[in-house]
């Protein structure tokens, strides 16, 4: 699945990883009533989101560009609650990006 979010503040890769790593475990968590892990590696314009306790690897890429975020994921078994997962993160940014 592949989500494109417009960019319309014009967030830049490394402004985004520091976001998603100060508040988006709290959002989620918060959001789930839940105690998930989330860890986060960038790369350029690459973000990797990864949840330990419940997907083996990574679970979704966000793409950052000029233009729009795209998040996508390579995950061919879902886990239990990946989509819950994606909802908020997809969430997470859009209120972050516009």
């Amino acid at each position: 699945m592949t989500t494109e979010i417009k960019n319309i503040r014009w967030v830049t890769s490394e402004d985004l990883f520091g976001t998603l790593k100060t508040d988006f475990a709290d959002y989620l968590n918060k959001k789930l009533d839940a105690a998930v892990a989330v860890e986060f590696e960038r790369i350029y314009d690459i973000i990797n989101v990864s949840f330990p306790e419940i997907i083996t690897g990574t679970a979704f890429h966000i793409v950052v560009s000029e233009e729009e975020i795209t998040l996508s994921t390579d995950n061919t078994i879902p886990a239990n609650n990946s989509e819950a997962l994606e909802k908020q993160l997809i969430d997470f940014l859009k209120l972050n990006l516009n």
